[in-house]
């Protein structure tokens, strides 16, 4: 993910991959509001998934079967991912694997972030990704101001460690997708499961779920299963 779009009614400003989402009090200050879509769940503007928010955040984690994705157009561009902070604070602690449709056809690219910094890609060659592949990430509060990220194709056969060091709030903790760009490819349906937050279930955190929208429902994030750990997102629109 090489581009950032951010929607707050029809305003859209540009910036590098996956900056925070638009949070409620963000929106609140500008005298807009947060609403359910149709019978769908509150719009997460450039994230669908789930938040949790509150304090002292420590460590999140999940995986995922990397879905096999159909480009609608060079734009799309998405990424599951999980991270601590964002969602509501100006930092993110993040790691997943993006799918870029810039040169026509999809392309799978594991990266991680300490947002505002910019992105940090692994190269393909030693760290490769295909529709198919079990993926793992975590991170992870190590004191300090340093976090641990953690990506793994255990069907590949690598694993990738980096610590480090950025003062943030650790006030949320997500499972999420994003679009950048506000155009997803056709990626089907994606499974998230082993969700947890704080080494205990995504859904003892009491989390908020979110749908992406640019004015249609881009994608529909389910409702949590197996004890709090697993969801879905279902695409709808590019």
């Amino acid at each position: 993910m090489r581009r950032f779009l951010i929607r707050v009614a029809t305003v859209a400003a540009a910036a590098t991959l996956a900056a925070p989402a638009v949070p409620a009090t963000a929106v609140a200050a500008q005298g807009l509001s947060f609403r359910p879509l149709h019978h769908y769940n509150i719009n997460g503007y450039n994230w669908g998934g789930y938040a949790a928010t509150g304090s002292g955040f420590t460590s999140v984690s999940a995986s995922w079967t990397e879905p096999s994705a159909s480009c609608n157009s060079s734009n799309d561009l998405y990424a599951p991912w999980v991270g601590i902070d964002g969602y509501g604070t100006s930092t993110v602690e993040q790691t997943g694997v993006a799918t870029d449709c810039s040169s026509g056809s999809p392309v799978d690219e594991p990266w991680y972030e300490m947002y505002p910094a910019n992105p940090v890609y692994l190269s393909t060659s030693t760290h490769p990704v295909s529709a198919g592949d079990h993926i793992t990430a975590s991170v992870t509060y190590a004191g300090s101001n340093r976090y641990t990220l953690k990506l793994a194709d255990s069907t590949k056969g690598w694993t990738y460690t980096t610590t480090k060091s950025l003062s943030a709030s650790r006030a949320s903790a997500e499972v999420i997708i994003e679009s950048p760009t506000g155009a997803y490819p056709n990626f089907g349906t994606l499974s998230f499961s082993s969700a947890t937050v704080n080494g205990q279930s995504l859904g003892s955190s009491s989390p908020t779920a979110l749908d992406p929208s640019n004015g249609v429902t881009e994608a529909h994030t389910s409702a949590l299963g197996s004890g709090g750990t697993s969801f879905t997102e279902t695409f709808l629109h590019e």
